[in-house]
């Protein structure tokens, strides 16, 4: 036999049972335990383990799902948004996870969660890039942004608390950067 078995029907519904409780669960708090994730998702600690032998595998398929969902997000909020909303929405969703993963502590700081972190990179980046080149079409944003740029600029938001008054600093920083990112007046005419 070569290759891996495809998982049964059952075993992925409780995979991603798992991963959507595990994000929620982790968002809470992020010292939610294994056994508290696995009765909320209506699984036997044994199929948690299964899936995600430790803490730290489970908390990186968060990470990997959160990323893989944002940047698949892309086409559909550029299908029902306005390019600068969806570019606003996106980024503000972006915060969310990031500031998700910030509060899970030492769990993203070995060898494997640095990997993991870094792959998110290039998809973010191309998922930007979509962004901005949807923007820049509605003359909304200027030509040229480097999307590693904005992702930088807008790394603001994901470090305000999440509070309504976090919410409004968010709003304001937000309109800063994106300020920065439209045309120049005398190129607007």
């Amino acid at each position: 036999m070569t290759g891996a078995q495809p998982q049964r029907s059952d075993a992925l519904k409780n995979r991603e049972a798992i991963l959507q409780v595990a994000h929620d669960a982790l968002a809470e708090s992020p010292n939610a335990s294994l056994n508290s994730i696995a009765k909320r998702a209506g699984v036997g600690p044994g199929t948690l383990y299964r899936h995600f032998p430790t803490r730290e595998a489970l908390i990186l398929e968060v990470h990997r799902n959160d990323v893989s969902r944002l940047v698949a997000s892309v086409p559909e909020i550029l299908a029902t948004h306005a390019p600068l909303d969806a570019l606003r929405q996106w980024f503000v969703t972006l915060a969310a996870y990031v500031r998700i993963k910030h509060g899970l502590g030492e769990a993203l700081h070995s060898a494997a969660a640095q990997e993991v972190v870094s792959a998110s990179w290039p998809p973010v980046t191309a998922a930007v890039g979509q962004l901005l080149d949807a923007c820049e079409q509605a003359g909304e944003v200027r030509s040229g942004i480097d999307p590693v740029d904005v992702i930088m600029l807008m790394s603001c938001l994901w470090r305000i608390p999440a509070s309504p008054d976090g919410a409004a600093q968010a709003d304001r920083l937000m309109e800063l950067a994106i300020h920065g990112l439209r045309p120049s007046p005398d190129r607007r005419a």
